[in-house]
């Protein structure tokens, strides 16, 4: 099996004067797995629903391989669909809810049951065939209903949501689990989810959603590394936001002052320079695992003095919240991996030392990459 393009060309909902989704291109390649990442009301809903067939568009194509689907009724567009509260037949046994799809179409209704069993060992369900829905686990359901979705080979297939109604540590190992299968099929999937974890991990690219238009698209690492507004930097991971001034430019970088005597460098500004000039108010970001925490010295070039206000073990590294000596007192995040030696406490004086490497920028006006 291997997967067909799917196309969005101006995609675009209203309802009423309400608008839901704003001209939306997107490109999805044979294979490929894209995420729709984005908070409740930023469209991703009702983009899914318009290429399934549920809702029609206010205006653009829906394209699948070769063929313009946007006025196809749903069950005429071949789409896979997996739901999260997976929508099996609950009279039905795992193997008969897997053949339902294909009983329906003439090229599987003579070898259906050898397609269902071989869908079943795909998913690693090859000995509960002849169980009911309601005797399974819920990930053991949930493997089922992508069975079900991909065992007619549908040139495209979408999940909503699939994972949410799973336990953290059981939807973690879900999350591995298809995407396993769908490297093993060649299955092309728009993945639908507000969880930034699940599109990370699973995703070949992931579209950022927000106000009804894609912000950002690109690698998942990109998105985390090199965020193009402060909403993408914010929406994905954690980030803390700091308040500058440009003051100098140099070979590798810029340096930006936060108040009188802290001044940190960016690094890798080549590219934004000619958007920024010296006196420009910029907003600094950066990552809490991407800052060094040290004992508060002599202040010098790159560290923010600041007093920890509390801290917290969170497993695989230790938490810090600081509150910055800055004006305003922000409050920023700071992560130290378990293991290396953490010899603070509440109260305690410290500088910052983030990596300029990894401090995004953003101009104060527009909140995009300046």
């Amino acid at each position: 099996m291997i997967g067909e393009t799917l196309k969005l060309d101006g995609l675009a909902k209203s309802y009423g004067d309400v608008v839901a989704v704003v001209g939306v291109d997107v490109c999805v390649q044979p294979g490929e797995f894209v995420s729709v990442l984005g908070p409740s009301g930023s469209g991703k809903t009702s983009v899914l629903t318009m290429i399934a067939g549920f809702e029609r568009p206010t205006a653009g194509r829906i394209v699948i391989g070769d063929n313009d689907v946007t006025d196809l009724a749903p069950n005429k567009r071949n789409i896979g669909m997996v739901f999260q509260k997976y929508a099996l037949f609950p009279h039905l046994t795992v193997r008969q809810n897997i053949a339902f799809p294909l009983k329906l179409r003439s090229r599987w209704r003579s070898g259906w049951k050898q397609r269902a069993d071989d869908m079943l060992d795909l998913v690693h369900l090859g000995g509960l065939a002849d169980r009911f829905p309601s005797e399974l686990s819920g990930g053991q359901q949930q493997r089922v209903a992508v069975a079900r979705a991909l065992a007619f080979e549908p040139p495209v297939m979408l999940m909503d949501e699939p994972l949410g109604a799973l336990d953290k540590k059981l939807r973690e190992a879900m999350q591995f689990e298809i995407k396993r299968i769908q490297r093993q099929v060649g299955a092309t999937v728009l993945y639908v989810t507000h969880d930034q974890e699940e599109a990370l991990t699973m995703s070949d690219r992931v579209a950022i959603m927000q106000g009804g238009n894609i912000v950002q698209i690109g690698a998942p690492s990109s998105l985390y590394h090199a965020p193009a507004t402060r909403f993408v930097a914010d929406f994905v991971g954690k980030m803390s936001f700091v308040d500058g001034e440009v003051v100098s430019f140099e070979d590798d970088g810029m340096l930006v002052r936060l108040a009188a005597d802290v001044i940190v460098r960016t690094a890798s500004v080549d590219a934004e320079r000619g958007a920024l000039r010296l006196g420009d108010e910029v907003i600094l970001a950066m990552r809490p695992e991407r800052i060094a925490l040290k004992k508060r010295g002599p202040q010098g070039l790159g560290a923010i003095p600041a007093q920890i206000e509390s801290l917290a073990f969170v497993g695989s590294f230790h938490a810090f919240i600081v509150r910055l000596d800055l004006p305003g007192s922000p409050l920023v995040e700071v992560q130290v991996v378990t293991g290396s030696e953490v010899d603070f406490r509440a109260g305690d004086l410290v500088d910052l030392v983030p990596d300029p490497h990894a401090v995004s920028f953003f101009s104060k006006g527009e909140g995009s990459v300046a």
